[in-house]
């Protein structure tokens, strides 16, 4: 892997943090995450209007990831409602290579070899670091929970989008797609939010769908990656986001514990980074 290749994807990665750093600090994460939503909506009518259509096989697929996406989003958000960033970030991201290991064990008989199972354990073990606090005395475990689920959302749409574009015959018309159907989320949201939209700053409108644009950049810095790179080592590395979002837990956001917090990111990294070049 070259570096400008190593390069783009650790940008992605800082990018992915920056756009969820912009959520959990928003006044109102449910209206902030609808225009996240609508950041994704506009690229993506940009691109469904220059690129080719999808196969048509790949639709329910397309339809299947707009569904679980609706649940990420809302699951999100209310996670940041109860924990802090450098706890629900690490979390949500860190067990979706364990999920995934989990899903193709089970759906595809895949036998886990010994280093998987050494960075599930690790990953494991990052997850009781981070949360040693609230394990012992029952403080965030709704974070815990909402955070658990949230990776597992990310887990659900990684496994559809990977089916579906092997089937799309367009890697960034599938893409695109996904993008612009992040309408229904910013639509269902805009009308449980009207009457907040109404009062809403300018600022607040440029910062959410600015963020919106961030988190699909990074993601198209992933795809770019993936096509010059093998995908099992973007991955591992795309998921060192984990520890930008602690540094900016601790750092701009003054969030506590960060020695701890720190050190269970760096587990989880290292677990993700042995699952990804050994899966």
């Amino acid at each position: 892997m070259s570096p400008f290749i190593i390069a783009i994807i650790l940008s992605a990665a800082i990018l992915h943090a920056v756009w969820n750093a912009i959520v959990k600090t928003a006044a109102d994460r449910t209206t902030t995450l609808g225009l996240v939503a609508l950041g994704h909506v506009i690229p993506g009518l940009v691109m469904v209007l220059l690129l080719p259509l999808p196969n048509l096989q790949s639709a329910p697929y397309i339809a299947m990831s707009t569904i679980v996406h609706f649940g990420y989003f809302y699951l999100l958000g209310r996670a940041y409602q109860h924990g802090d960033l450098s706890v629900v970030y690490p979390i949500a991201r860190g067990i979706v290579p364990v999920l995934v290991s989990l899903w193709a064990y089970l759906l595809l008989g895949e036998v886990l070899s010994w280093a998987v199972l050494a960075g599930i354990g690790l990953i494991a073990a990052g997850i009781i670091l981070s949360n040693w606090v609230a394990l012992r005395s029952g403080i965030g475990k709704t974070a815990l929970l909402f955070s658990l689920g949230t990776g597992f959302f990310i887990s659900v749409y990684s496994l559809v989008d990977g089916v579906g574009v092997r089937i799309s015959g367009n890697t960034l018309s599938y893409w695109a797609w996904g993008a612009f159907l992040h309408l229904f989320i910013a639509g269902f949201i805009g009308w449980r939010k009207r009457d907040t939209l109404a009062r809403l700053p300018m600022k607040v409108w440029l910062v959410g769908i600015a963020g919106g644009m961030v988190s699909i950049t990074a993601y198209g810095l992933v795809l770019y990656a993936k096509n010059f790179a093998p995908l099992g080592a973007v991955s591992a590395l795309r998921e060192t986001s984990v520890i930008f979002a602690t540094l900016i837990g601790f750092i701009i956001l003054k969030e506590g514990n960060w020695k701890r917090r720190l050190g269970a990111a760096v587990l989880m990294t290292i677990g993700i980074i042995v699952i990804g070049l050994n899966a």
